[in-house]
């Protein structure tokens, strides 16, 4: 059985005229008469009887036949699926990123890609969370990429660095830290304040271990948070203190920012890509648009 031959059956059943029929298909009529022998041997059944000059369709037939319109119907959608999916100027693009991403860096990027003339009809699907949920389902092919931490050992995904973020201690405007006349802080002068932390699922809680251990500091931790709205709202009513990306919602926030003094190595926003995956045309043009983007967004 082939597609070819769901095809004739179909159009016999509308006509019940085998001239007809082939016709409409552009075939001669001892293509149709063969096809249609062939598949009624396969099935084991006899899908039409004669009728003086015409055919018409038997009780097998007509059982058999909205199983063919199903099935024709939905790979009609399939085809039509992907021919969105691959078509260079329009298409979905699935973009996951860390919730530091969300508040400027991913609009800005939106906003100066889909007014490319070319990338009118593009769409986006977005997904916010941690990075380790972001990591498991792009392996899980869920999303065409993300901006995220790095992950070391994810032999399936390739990270390429894209924006660096400059973290900062943040407090309470009333906070003693907050009263130092210097702007920039050694971490061994907050080590004494509980610190509010990101949880394991966030790339930065890593990050900022590392910061610690290399100081050889062991920070006393009061709570654990995903995203950095929760950080900034409870270091703003002095719940702790605590070492996050400079975000702009800072500037506008309760709290009291300071730089770091030797904070060590750079921090590093990642796109994030499967290995094995091949991206559609729309999802690859945005995947170059952000490398050679990301630069001057920073």
């Amino acid at each position: 059985m082939n597609l070819k031959q769901l095809h004739y059956f179909k159009r016999l059943a509308e006509r019940q005229h085998y001239t007809e029929a082939a016709s409409s298909l552009y075939i001669t009529q001892p293509s149709l008469s063969h096809a249609i022998s062939e598949l009624e041997k396969e099935l084991g059944v006899t899908l039409f009887e004669k009728c003086g000059r015409n055919v018409r369709i038997t009780q097998c037939g007509k059982t058999f036949l909205p199983y063919v319109d199903n099935a024709l119907l939905e790979l009609e959608k399939g085809r039509i699926a992907l021919q969105k999916m691959c078509g260079a100027n329009d298409g979905v693009i699935n973009l996951a990123f860390i919730y530091t991403m969300g508040e400027t860096v991913v609009p800005q990027l939106i906003d100066r890609f889909i007014h490319i003339p070319d990338n009118k009809n593009k769409r986006f699907s977005f997904f916010q969370g941690t990075t380790l949920s972001i990591v498991k389902e792009l392996k899980e092919d869920k999303f065409d990429m993300a901006l995220c931490s790095h992950i070391e050992d994810e032999t399936d995904v390739e990270f390429t660095p894209l924006i660096s973020q400059e973290l900062v201690l943040v407090t309470a405007r009333d906070h003693p830290l907050a009263q130092r006349h210097d702007s920039e802080i050694e971490l061994e002068e907050a080590i004494s304040y509980p610190f509010i932390f990101f949880s394991q699922k966030s790339g930065l809680r890593q990050f900022i271990d590392k910061i610690f251990m290399q100081k050889k500091l062991i920070p006393e931790i009061t709570c654990y948070v995903e995203e950095d709205m929760a950080m900034v709202g409870l270091v703003g009513i002095n719940y702790g203190i605590a070492i996050m990306p400079r975000i702009s919602t800072l500037a506008h926030s309760n709290v009291h920012v300071m730089r770091i003094r030797d904070p060590g190595q750079t921090r590093y926003v990642y796109l994030a890509t499967h290995k094995d995956r091949i991206l559609s045309p729309a999802a690859e043009s945005f995947k170059q648009f952000i490398l050679s983007s990301c630069q001057s967004i920073q």
